[in-house]
């Protein structure tokens, strides 16, 4: 293969707003690249981890138009960090929202990691909305996923930093670490809130790369990130995305026409490759890349050459 591609220069949107949503909610919204060029849609990870600067820059600004946006309860949208009316399912109309606001009947569908799931469960309900489909890191959002991440699984694999992730829980509530942070994470002790919500982000902050990043580490401790990231991740978590247990594969089938491209790191710990594998031989028309010497994040080389590889692709440069 020829050299890794790598990130398309920095790039400043050319619009931005709020949207009001209903339920209280307002949520950022962001256009970059050019106008009238292939829309697209970018879905963050998380939940609850917002969009960034970098994020513009797997896609070639001369011939898309990417919309992103904060997620409700994140990033710059309003209220931070709220639970109230945050659901998968509220997501999915937002995102049918912003595609009607911006004008277009059809739009391709990217997301990575929780972003995966999500552009699962809007490409699932709205096909025929959707051009082609590119997921990163699948998660599907099953028991036997949550508890290889925050039971049993990973921790066999990070036994230092699983240390550090339940040290801030009582013993004999171990056994169920995703409930015991939900307690203190929808707690009053404001203090005890924020010292858990650095606790769970930075256990993924450190789970995420092949080769942890400990300025990666240190961003998703970052109080304002890390309060609306693992109350809003967790809230998600402990409902499991408002899913019927293994629907986003069961439901793949609906997927089929639709074109699309599947990149998943080798060694992904949060989101094994397993679910990858499964979701390809569901959706046929989804062309599976694993990346080896790869974890999960975006950031990855190979992953992000991969990435960039399908854009240019899917937008006929290749």
């Amino acid at each position: 293969m020829s050299e890794l591609r790598s990130y398309y220069p920095e790039i400043e949107p050319y619009e931005t707003g709020m949207l009001d949503v209903g339920d209280g909610h307002s949520i950022y919204w962001e256009r970059v690249g050019t106008k009238g060029a292939k829309p697209v849609v970018f879905l963050h990870g998380g939940p609850g981890g917002g969009c960034n600067a970098n994020q513009r820059r797997v896609f070639d600004p001369s011939l898309y138009d990417v919309l992103l946006f904060d997620q409700r309860g994140c990033g710059r949208s309003t209220p931070h960090a709220s639970l109230e009316a945050n659901t998968t399912w509220h997501l999915v109309a937002d995102i049918e929202r912003l595609r009607q606001m911006i004008g277009v009947e059809r739009w391709m569908v990217f997301g990575g990691s929780w972003g995966s799931t999500l552009a699962l469960a809007y490409s699932e309900t709205h096909p025929d909305r959707v051009t082609e489909l590119l997921v990163r890191g699948v998660y599907t959002l099953t028991k036997a996923e949550l508890d290889w991440y925050y039971q049993f699984g990973v921790s066999e694999m990070y036994p230092d930093r699983w240390e550090q992730f339940v040290a801030p829980v009582p013993e004999g509530e171990r056994h169920e670490m995703m409930a015991a942070y939900h307690r203190r994470l929808t707690g009053t002790d404001e203090a005890e809130k924020l010292r858990f919500a650095k606790a769970w982000s930075q256990w993924e902050g450190a789970t995420i790369s092949l080769v942890p990043n400990p300025q990666q580490i240190d961003s998703f401790g970052e109080d304002h990130y890390a309060i609306a990231f693992a109350r809003i991740e967790n809230h998600y978590f402990m409902h499991a995305g408002w899913l019927e247990e293994g629907q986003l594969l069961r439901d793949a089938h609906k997927l089929q026409g639709i074109p699309g491209v599947i990149v998943h790191g080798r060694y992904d710990m949060p989101c094994p490759l397993k679910y990858a594998w499964e979701l390809s031989k569901r959706w046929t028309d989804g062309e599976l890349t694993i990346v080896e010497a790869a974890g999960h994040a975006l950031t990855e080389p190979g992953i992000l050459d991969q990435l960039i590889r399908a854009t240019d692709r899917f937008a006929g440069k290749n």
